[in-house]
């Protein structure tokens, strides 16, 4: 299980890398090819590490992308002669230099950006970048889009239709693009990390790799000046805020414990002053962003002493001010649980009235979650049992199933 848990951590931190990479060299025409080697090199590394892990398992994936380099060229009908070049000539040393730190951020930068070429169907971008980027699932990606899986699997297949037809490149945009491309990588990296902090893996609640995977590309693209702005730094801030929690959010059993509940002291002060260093940094450019917002919101939960303490007044004008950036069911339920914790269950309900929670998908149980809490306020036990019921036969999450059993049989003892 351990080993296991091992490869999972190295896929997500290396799959992004490796494709990136083996692009670079072959282009983005054999990107299917591509993806298959890099997948044979997991599957191989699961079977070969069940005795024993390597010493240095992140360079036992780098020396195996590399040897699939060759076995990529053999397939592609390369010469015997290119074969060797690469091996012993001048062009082999170019080739090595490719998996060195420097170039792999370079390629990997690319990658990013690549996946966001505006000549993408702009639904299509995000899941293409999820995918090549972060490694998702089809089903990981209609989870963190509110997508069905079949949509996914069409706008993936359309993405890659459209990189051949229109030949796209493997670059970085021009200044004049710069912008607008940028928004879209920072949205990418933004749903990766909310997959891993609230996660729908059916087993796990918080995954940890992602969200490390998601800090490490925002410290990636920070690296470079022409990519720093207000917007990157502000999700820079939202990242290592939330991660600062990530240690009181479940159990030893993995259990959810809810913001209410969380063992305030577990929450790690060096990631809040990293992100708190952040979001002032983002304040210094003039571009304003959804993420200062976010990021401004968990600074508030943070800054509470304990839960009772937490300014919900000013988090609700926040919430407001996001909502005109971005108006989304996510967003009104959010507003719908502070006017709950400000007492005004009648706010909450004309909201709640208002959703479709067929409009969440696989996270409808969210709604069933907050509509039992909305009963609950007003004194109406039966309801919030019943919206109990639903959201636990909906939720595909183990952890979070349990935790609203646990809620429900506390209630049926009321």
């Amino acid at each position: 299980m351990q080993n296991q848990q091992l490869i999972d951590h190295l896929f997500r931190h290396q799959y992004g890398k490796m494709v990136s990479i083996l692009i670079r060299i072959f282009g983005l025409k054999h990107i299917e090819l591509i993806e298959d080697a890099v997948q044979d090199t997991f599957a191989k590394a699961t079977v070969q590490w069940r005795k024993k892990v390597p010493d240095n398992a992140e360079a036992w994936f780098t020396t195996a992308a590399k040897n699939r380099v060759i076995d990529l060229l053999r397939k592609l009908d390369a010469d015997k002669s290119r074969i060797e070049k690469l091996n012993y000539s001048a062009s082999a040393i170019a080739f090595n230099n490719l998996f060195e730190k420097e170039e792999i951020q370079d390629s990997e930068l690319r990658m990013i950006f690549t996946a966001c070429h505006p000549k993408l169907d702009p639904k299509d971008q995000i899941a293409f970048a999820l995918k090549t980027i972060g490694g998702f699932s089809s089903s990981e990606i209609a989870t963190a889009l509110l997508l069905k899986p079949e949509t996914v699997k069409k706008r993936l297949t359309r993405a890659k239709q459209t990189i051949l037809k229109r030949k796209l490149n493997f670059e970085l945009p021009a200044k004049k693009q710069l912008q607008s491309r940028l928004h879209n990588v920072l949205e990418v990296v933004y749903l990766i990390f909310n997959e891993g902090f609230h996660s729908n893996h059916n087993k796990l609640l918080v995954r940890k790799e992602l969200c490390g995977e998601a800090l490490r590309l925002t410290k990636l693209i920070l690296s470079k000046e022409q990519f720093r702005c207000g917007a990157s730094y502000a999700l820079f801030s939202l990242l290592c805020l939330n991660s600062s929690r990530l240690g009181a959010k479940v159990d030893e059993n993995f259990n959810s414990i809810d913001l209410k509940n969380q063992d305030r002291s577990k929450w790690y002060l060096p990631l809040i002053n990293l992100g708190v260093n952040a979001l002032e940094k983002a304040n210094e450019y003039p571009d304003f962003s959804t993420y200062h917002i976010e990021a401004a919101i968990v600074t508030e939960h943070i800054k509470a002493p304990t839960f009772e303490a937490t300014n919900w007044k000013q988090i609700l004008e926040l919430y407001k001010q996001l909502e005109q950036h971005q108006e989304n069911t996510i967003v009104s339920l959010s507003i719908a649980v502070v006017f709950i914790q400000l007492n005004e269950p009648q706010n909450a309900y004309l909201i709640l009235q208002k959703l479709e929670p067929n409009a969440l998908e696989q996270r409808s149980y969210l709604f069933y979650g907050v509509k039992a809490k909305y009963y609950h306020c007003v004194g109406n036990i039966d309801k919030a049992i019943s919206y109990l019921n639903t959201a636990i036969e909906s939720v595909p999450n183990f952890a979070e199933k349990t935790y609203l059993i646990k809620k429900r049989d506390a209630l049926l003892t009321v």
